[in-house]
């Protein structure tokens, strides 16, 4: 086993900081979590800011429009299975995502909005080794504000576009100490980065809407301190500790989203979403001020299918179902402990009471089923996986509570 994760730990933090790149959560409403985030062509509250800022254009011009909630996100713990003593388990994770959105009266054909977001973060740990090794702690957060304005050009078309100001920080530990190898990672790091978005809405009729919009990539340059104790080629094994300045930079990638609603009598809507996310961007991951290897990734895009159905009925409450096909971007070779994804089927429901005229609360629950996969043995490079072996359990439990006022 030492031999087996000496190797493992020479390459533990090029694959640590994988997370970054491959976490998002999209839903950040309540109406989002509802439907899946199948929620793109037909939005209606202050979370419009946010999920299509074109279609600001084309609520009540007089109002303004604010909501705010909680999100508490469930992930429970990934199985590892091979043989002893190599098998393990993940600790379980509970996060608390926030989530406020604003809508401003119309300036004539002009309105603007802000949003405040968590759209990705993760924490995972493994106690037992060799995971251990590999993944300690990786924690990750990433906040987004998000101002952004509509133009009405036509009583049925409306553009929209904002800013998108991202604060992101991690922690990366890894620890092989307890095995016989001489070899622990404690980095910390943060950056502020940029971006845009950009959305489209037509509306050919009354009762349909036909959506796009897109995210820009988002390089993240988290730039930070690292304390890396390395292994030396002695008998017994020996290590040196170095702490300085780091660096290392993943994406926050593009996404295209593509949307059409159909509502009947202003009761009853359908919402169909396929969202396009650009992980290809993610190519290899580089440190800086460090003696640790480039790590090639090679992710694919991929290829997001929503459904979502929205019913308001005559007791103030509307009732929302979503259902999505979500696949992973990792190829099973780059896969590792860090982030054991697989493609997934996303099942979500909640309801909105309208309490009065200009009151409105709720709340939503959406269950990420990962499918369970075996990586077969000479595929992957990480030096415990390449003897294959198989993950299951993991995903995500969301539940959230959300409050909207107009006025």
């Amino acid at each position: 086993m030492g031999r087996m994760v000496k190797g493992l730990a020479l390459s533990a933090i090029a694959s640590s900081v994988v997370m970054a790149g491959g976490y998002k959560i999209p839903e950040q409403s309540l109406n989002s979590m509802a439907l899946g985030a199948a929620y793109v062509a037909h939005t209606t509250g202050a979370d419009t800011a946010y999920f299509n800022p074109a279609n600001m254009s084309f609520m009540d011009a007089d109002k303004s429009y604010v909501e705010g909630g909680l999100t508490l996100a469930h992930l429970p713990s990934n199985k590892y299975t091979l043989i002893a003593p190599y098998s393990g388990e993940s600790e379980e994770e509970n996060l608390p995502i926030p989530f406020l959105h604003y809508v401003a009266p119309a300036m004539g054909d002009f309105r603007w909005g802000v949003s405040l977001t968590v759209p990705g973060g993760l924490t995972k740990r493994w106690h037992n080794q060799p995971q251990k090794s590999f993944a300690e702690e990786f924690t990750l957060k990433v906040i987004e504000f998000s101002p952004s304005v509509s133009y009405k050009l036509m009583d049925n078309l409306s553009i929209g576009g904002g800013l998108r100001l991202i604060y992101s920080e991690g922690v990366v530990k890894n620890d092989a100490t307890d095995t016989g190898t001489p070899f622990k990672v404690d980095m910390e790091g943060d950056t502020i980065e940029f971006g845009y978005n950009l959305a489209m809405t037509y509306k050919p009729t009354d009762d349909i809407n036909i959506a796009a919009t897109y995210r820009s990539n988002i390089d993240l340059d988290e730039d930070g301190t690292a304390t890396i104790t390395y292994p030396l080629p002695t008998d017994p094994p020996s290590g040196i500790t170095i702490s300085g300045d780091a660096g290392v930079s993943v994406p926050l990638p593009a996404a295209l989203n593509l949307a059409i609603s159909k509502t009947w009598n202003n009761t009853f809507t359908l919402e169909a979403v396929y969202e396009r996310t650009y992980w290809s961007e993610y190519k290899t991951l580089e440190f800086t001020n460090t003696n640790l290897r480039i790590s090639p990734k090679n992710w694919k895009d991929t290829d997001t299918f929503r459904f979502g159905a929205t019913i308001k009925m005559e007791n103030k409450i509307t009732a929302m179902m979503g259902f999505a096909i979500d696949e992973t971007p990792v190829p099973v070779e780059r896969l590792g402990f860090e982030l054991p994804d697989s493609d997934a089927k996303i099942f979500s429901m909640g309801f909105r009471y309208q309490q009065s005229e200009n009151l409105s609360w709720g709340a939503a629950f959406l269950y990420d089923s990962k499918e369970s996969f075996s990586v077969p043995a000479g595929v992957n490079t990480n030096p415990v996986l390449q003897y294959g072996g198989g993950f299951s359990e993991g995903g995500a439990f969301l539940t959230t509570i959300g409050v909207a006022y107009e006025y």
